[in-house]
């Protein structure tokens, strides 16, 4: 464990705050990335990140079903929330006059 004292009186000298003139004189990374890196490299550090958005979302909801009904998805692996949805999804498929 280390023993050393942070001072917090004393500036952190690695990373100042910004003065309202720093902020003033700031630009975008889309502006300053392609000057730094080659065009390539900086498309590839300002592309989104994670998962695109699906057209359809699915909505999250609360729903209590029996253990058996659980027990019986689950056992087959992971997925098992999209299995139920494809099981209910056939069902309105099979059963149309149902509303």
């Amino acid at each position: 464990m280390s023993k050393r004292k942070i001072q917090p009186q004393s500036p952190d000298t690695d990373n100042p705050a910004w003065t309202a003139q720093d902020f003033a004189q700031a630009r975008p990374a889309h502006e300053v990335l392609p000057s730094l890196f080659s065009q390539a490299r900086a498309q590839a550090l300002l592309a989104p990140r994670g998962r695109p958005k699906a057209d359809a979302t699915k909505v999250r909801v609360g729903i209590r079903l029996s253990s058996e009904v659980i027990d019986h998805f689950k056992a087959s692996g992971g997925g098992w929330q999209t299995r139920i949805d494809a099981a209910l999804r056939q069902f309105i498929n099979e059963h149309p006059s149902i509303t």
